[in-house]
């Protein structure tokens, strides 16, 4: 059959998973919704302010929104957060001290945020003199309670300050984190004494399921804005919710610690900010169905990919493992080519700031770098893995498999 025919048959193997995704999605559009009518969110919110930002009702109140839909306490949501490693490192820094020791459980994190923890004379955590421990996850992608009950524990060692998990798989080949795996080892974690604090790396996970990581026992959940929670409208930014009084820790950080969260001005004004946070979940389902279309027509191609189709996916991005170099560059080209914008760029794996191998990576977006838009990247290096991501609408997925099955299929 041709490739629009094998599209639709792919699709209606489907239904029954949109399906399920769009209640998602419904669910966490009333509850953006409410949020935004409990704030009684107006036309003034949306303006900007300059200097100082003294008094920035738009600012605050964002963030107010942001916790509101988290269901935390308090929120930081800002411009001024430059992407979800700058949001994650400003918390780090801002709750961790001098002696503290930070424990990973979910393996190793993202290539961007480990020379924040443990890099050397960049002004790393390391360099502070916080120490960092990692935990693997077990071979079926679970928590390793064992392991990690025996650290806590153990009174030989120093005391853990801080569990960091990862909701994603950043370049690893597993599924992400489920908010009901994260809320049952939360209570795992207290339920054995813990009462440190529990960190959570949201990015790609947000409105994909109908809880979060506060709501379900985090202390802290951190993200970026040109991922899920901006809806492809916000043009930068990053947030960060969770305990009140974490967050004001946080916010003497991110500012100064005479200051906090008095000040923060941004003359463009919030107004894309908070339509694309209204935006997010039906924004979300969009990537979502281009994710589950990817992975259906790689699975009846035989490419192994994840997360299983068996499952509902936990974030965004699905992973597809090629047999070599070029068949994983080629998909990656293809992504690149059915972009609106720079749809002309042939991709070139290069050092790209921050990442320990050469980078392949596919982003023709509005917003530079945008993950919720559709993109695709991966280190060129075995197994060599492509990470596809995000998708506006769900008619651009569509049209960029067709672009992807007509370069494979040949």
């Amino acid at each position: 059959m041709d490739n629009e025919q094998f599209i639709a048959e792919c699709e209606k193997k489907l239904q029954d998973k949109f399906s399920l995704a769009e209640d998602i999605a419904y669910f966490n559009q009333k509850k953006v919704l409410k949020a935004f009518a409990d704030n009684r969110i107006s036309l003034r919110h949306f303006s900007g302010t300059t200097g100082y930002g003294y008094g920035d009702e738009g600012r605050d109140t964002l963030g107010k929104v942001y916790a509101d839909v988290f269901k935390a306490e308090d929120g930081i949501v800002s411009p001024h957060l430059l992407s979800g490693t700058h949001s994650l490192s400003v918390a780090l820094f801002g709750l961790l001290k001098a002696g503290d020791t930070v424990l990973s459980v979910s393996g190793m994190p993202y290539d961007t945020i480990r020379p924040v923890f443990f890099g050397e004379n960049i002004g790393s955590l390391k360099d502070l003199g916080v120490n960092f421990e990692n935990i693997e996850l077990t071979k079926d992608g679970n928590f390793d309670k064992q392991t990690v009950k025996s650290r806590i524990s153990n009174s030989q060692q120093p005391t853990v300050a801080m569990v960091y998990i990862q909701r994603s798989r950043g370049y690893e080949l597993r599924d992400a984190l489920s908010c009901e795996q994260i809320g049952n080892f939360c209570s795992f974690l207290r339920k054995n004494d813990f009462n440190g604090i529990i960190f959570v790396d949201n990015c790609y996970g947000e409105f994909v399921e109908k809880q979060e990581p506060v709501e379900v026992g985090a202390d802290i959940c951190v993200g970026s804005l040109i991922k899920n929670a901006g809806g492809g409208l916000a043009p930068t930014g990053g947030y960060i919710v969770g305990k009140r009084d974490y967050i004001e820790m946080i916010g003497r950080r991110f500012t100064a610690p005479s200051i906090g969260l008095e000040v923060g001005s941004y003359a463009f004004g919030y107004q894309y900010f908070y339509q694309g946070l209204f935006l997010a979940p039906h924004t979300v389902l969009q990537a979502i169905k281009c994710s589950l279309l990817i992975g259906q027509a790689m699975t009846e191609l035989g490419y192994i990919n994840y997360p299983s189709l068996d499952q509902t996916p936990h974030d965004i991005t699905r992973c597809i493992r090629f047999d070599d170099e070029k068949a994983m560059v080629d998909f990656i080209r293809e992504v690149q080519f059915a972009s609106p914008v720079d749809g002309f760029v042939t991709c070139e794996p290069w050092d790209m700031p921050g990442y320990d191998d050469k980078i392949i990576m596919a982003a023709g977006t509005f917003v530079s770098g945008a993950s919720i838009e559709i993109s695709a990247d991966g280190p060129v290096k075995p197994p060599y893995v492509a990470y596809f991501q995000g998708g506006l609408t769900y008619e651009h997925g569509k049209y960029a498999l067709e672009r992807i099955l007509a370069k494979l299929r040949k």
